[in-house]
């Protein structure tokens, strides 16, 4: 099958780099049928980017694989946010207090710990989601220490006009400071540049799938 000998040279090279990266698959828009081969092979990990998309194609699949992990690398809204809690493990893109407000009472509704990147806009590009590298630390104490989230690392979008290794290397600086472990960054395009600056999730569907249409 394609997808799965896609899959394992991805994997080969990030074992070439570094054994202890989580590959987050990223199956938005594709359908179960294309993803089912890498779930029989053993994969766990797999992102997407609409709640709803996400619930539709998910959420029979997830009672008969309890094992599966998935994971929100998608812009969240907060109208959203109960679902999102309900089915995902991970949210890569926490950015704002009022979302943060909502997770926290969502998880308490529905008994779930869930998992949190918080999204940083590393380029201050005006029209990224993200929150700013000034504001980073209020806000992280907001999510810990107001929201009881588990926060474990941080998240970033590099700009396309810009060498992704400064972005990196400038989250992963952030993330230290912060005592914060895990860095989620890294793309089909980048995704090596990435582990060399120290991500530990990265996020891989078109290296997978093969072009959106």
């Amino acid at each position: 099958m394609y997808v799965l000998e896609s899959l394992k040279k991805i994997k080969k090279n990030v074992n070439q780099i570094n054994k202890k990266v989580t590959i987050v698959v990223v199956s938005k828009t594709f359908s179960l049928v294309k993803v089912q081969p890498l779930i029989d092979s053993g994969h766990i990990d797999y992102g997407e980017n609409k709640v709803q998309e996400a619930k539709d194609k998910w959420s029979q699949c997830l009672n008969n694989n309890s094992n599966l992990k998935l994971h929100m690398i998608g812009k969240l809204q907060t109208n959203k946010a109960y679902d999102a809690v309900k089915l995902f493990d991970y949210i890569h893109s926490l950015d704002n207090e009022k979302l943060a407000t909502k997770l926290s009472l969502y998880e308490k509704d529905l008994s779930k710990k869930l998992k949190y990147f918080i999204q940083v806009n590393i380029d201050n590009e005006f029209q990224k989601s993200g929150v700013s590298c000034d504001n980073l630390t209020t806000f992280m104490k907001f999510c810990k220490f107001n929201c009881g989230l588990n926060i474990i690392g941080l998240m970033c979008l590099p700009s396309i006009n810009s060498n992704p290794s400064i972005a990196f290397s400038k989250l992963k600086d952030l993330a230290k400071g912060l005592n914060l472990a895990e860095l989620s960054m890294g793309m089909s395009s980048d995704y090596k540049i990435a582990i060399q600056n120290g991500a530990t999730f990265i996020r891989i569907g078109s290296n997978i799938f093969g072009n959106r249409n």
